[in-house]
């Protein structure tokens, strides 16, 4: 599939152009847990890099399945906390777009690389995810409850992913690797803008 000059001009506007859809940063309810469940919902990046792990975790086989989603979820809650303390990485935005670019490569070409690099590769991406949220705690919210929410919509995200690539139709791994490819394609969009 060709993806035209133009397609990727407006794709790549639409995405510079709303920088609170495209990086999650403003705009949240400041309640804490809607907060929480808001923050990996409302961002693209967030939103592409998640349903990945579920797609890549459903491409896998053995405890890869649940793994995957698991070391993200942990890994993330562990940045979280770290940005509730104020710790970030320079290049953060780089580092996440640059992880919707990888899990969505990984699941365009349905990759299985041996477990320990999978786990590294999923735990580094929800690291960086996490401690995203962690610094972007609403001021005057629960931080328990923040990272209660984005932990629920990160799963709730994980289990689409993996749903739809286990239940697709016998033929749909050439979709889900479709799926994958326009993931890769956004992250690195997201990477240029």
């Amino acid at each position: 599939m060709l993806i035209t000059r133009s397609t990727r001009v407006i794709f790549c506007t639409v995405l510079c152009g709303l920088p609170a859809l495209a990086f999650a940063h403003p705009g949240h309810d400041e309640s804490g847990l809607m907060a929480g469940v808001a923050h990996p919902l409302t961002g693209i990046d967030h939103l592409l890099a998640m349903f990945a792990v579920g797609l890549w975790a459903a491409q896998q086989k053995g405890s890869a399945r649940w793994m995957l989603p698991v070391a993200f979820v942990g890994c993330m809650l562990l940045g979280g906390l770290l940005g509730f303390d104020g710790f970030s990485v320079p290049y953060l935005e780089n580092g996440i777009a640059a992880s919707v670019l990888a899990l969505g490569l990984l699941v365009a070409v349905a990759a299985s690389p041996p477990m320990p690099v999978s786990i590294l590769i999923t735990g580094l991406a929800g690291l960086v995810h996490g401690i995203a949220h962690g610094i972007e705690l609403p001021q005057m919210a629960s931080p328990a409850w923040y990272a209660v929410g984005f932990v629920a919509a990160t799963s709730a995200l994980h289990a689409t992913g993996y749903g739809l690539a286990r239940w697709t139709p016998i033929g749909g791994a050439m979709l889900i690797r479709t799926v994958g490819l326009v993931s890769a394609g956004a992250g690195a969009l997201l990477l240029a803008c």
